[in-house]
């Protein structure tokens, strides 16, 4: 059973990812077991660095489509040592619900996220010489402190890093990293078992908050409610609070005017699309992190690719990287040239253009290109154009910004907020899964 569940899983995460995402982690994870009377999910990793990726920037994926398929309301995810074998697990005690909240203080911190392996350069020296700051002496001096930037240029790994110092200098501190959807999760979890007390209880303890993602609060009133006094009660405390986002705080659409305003009370610090020469930096010290020898031309090579990202900088690296160690051959830039450009010649013949996109979406839900483009907000004409974003940044790698500026909507966060809509919708919505697959089938056609 658990082989088929997995399998499925497999598919799904392609389908919402893509190939590139799956053979390069999923695929390398292994199911275990499944303990369905505790809902546990056992996995294994074939080493930490693995494991820590996937925790990183995968769990919620893991999260909602394991629960899902094994048909239960939510599941735990534990990864064993790989010493560890089936037949040793033993079954994990049951955390009674009063006591759920406070188990969550002291999760740990990713600890391969430090000051040490992050790449200091113009495009993020003041977020770094800041957040240092604040680890001297948490809740005097930045604070709040604000991070923000576009996605995968390094917020979370400095959060991780802030927590991780924090936790080294000041052993009594109450340090946690939580992302904004958890934090939303948990507050709905606190409401619908009668627990807010203890919710708050929870975040009054606490010496150090880090919430990743704000963003992902918008439109959610209660949550922000309940963040809102979170904040001011930690803030009255000298508590430091480190929040991060995809933008300026006073940008966040969504998002009440009075939070916002308190998000700019410390410092607000942005992070930019790094350099060549930090690309080339953050290449290189990858590789001295994996073991791996890498000569100048190839760390050059993969920091020239069109990539603005540093997680998928990383990712390409790592693709590299990966193909030398199985097929046994030097790190070469014909190796890396072959790598990365087999996703792009495998996935269509020519490149995939907004107007195809949009075109095609206009013509499923019977509307124009220029219906899609006006400033029109009828319901259907708005949900198709959140189908038209969400396939555009599927089948393009053309950024947040760009599929703003294209369909003439002025804040990405916008587009962020479509994307998430859809990604919500297709998982319990069959039709509307099916006829985005048949849009995309098409658009790959032409």
């Amino acid at each position: 059973m658990i082989d088929q569940t997995w399998k499925n899983f497999l598919a799904i995460a392609q389908h919402e990812l893509g190939s590139r995402a799956v053979d390069t982690w999923f695929k390398a994870i292994e199911l275990v077991r499944w303990d369905a009377r505790q809902k546990i999910v056992y996995l294994r990793a074939p080493n930490n660095f693995v494991q820590e990726w996937v925790n990183s920037h995968y769990m919620t994926i893991f999260h909602v489509h394991l629960a899902r398929l094994f048909g239960v309301d939510a599941v735990s995810i534990l990864f064993l040592d790989r010493s560890v074998s089936e037949a040793a697990i033993v079954p994990a005690r049951l955390v009674p619900t009063e006591q759920e909240f406070d188990s969550q203080k002291s999760q740990p911190m990713h600890t391969t996220y430090q000051f040490d392996t992050f790449v200091v350069g113009p495009s993020n020296s003041l977020s770094y010489a800041a957040a240092q700051a604040v680890t001297e002496k948490p809740g005097l001096v930045y604070n709040p402190l604000f991070l923000y930037g576009h996605s995968g240029l390094g917020k979370t790994h400095l959060l991780h890093a802030i927590g991780n110092s924090i936790k080294q200098r000041f052993k009594k501190f109450t340090v946690l990293y939580q992302p904004a959807d958890r934090f939303v999760n948990e507050f709905i979890h606190a409401i619908r078992h009668d627990k807010v007390d203890v919710f708050k209880e929870k975040y009054k303890k606490i010496d150090v908050l880090l919430i990743d993602d704000i963003q992902f609060m918008a439109h959610k009133d209660q949550t922000q409610e309940a963040f809102f006094h979170v904040f001011n009660a930690l803030y009255e405390s000298s508590k430091q609070i480190v929040c991060s986002s995809d933008t300026y705080p006073r940008d966040l659409r969504g998002i009440a005017e009075r939070l916002r305003s308190r998000l700019e009370w410390g410092l607000v610090t942005d992070m930019q699309v790094p350099t060549f020469e930090e690309k080339v930096a953050i290449v290189k010290r990858k590789a001295v992190m994996a073991g791996h020898e890498l000569t100048n031309d190839v760390a050059e090579f993969i920091a020239q690719q069109t990539i603005n990202n540093v997680r998928e900088l990383e990712g390409s690296f790592i693709r590299v990287c990966a193909c030398a160690c199985l097929t046994k051959q030097a790190i070469t830039v014909s190796l890396a040239q072959k790598v990365l450009a087999r996703p792009v010649l495998l996935a269509h013949k020519k490149p995939i253009t907004f107007d195809v996109v949009v075109g095609l979406v206009a013509k499923q839900y019977g509307y124009s290109v220029t219906d899609l483009r006006s400033p029109a907000r009828n319901k259907n004409i708005a949900f198709a154009r959140h189908v038209a974003m969400f396939l555009m940044k599927r089948l393009t790698d053309r950024s947040l910004q760009d599929i703003g500026t294209f369909l003439r909507r002025s804040d990405h966060t916008t587009v962020t907020h479509a994307i998430d809509k859809v990604e919500q919708l297709i998982v319990h919505d069959q039709t509307l899964h099916n006829t985005i697959t048949a849009i995309e089938k098409q658009v790959r056609r032409l």
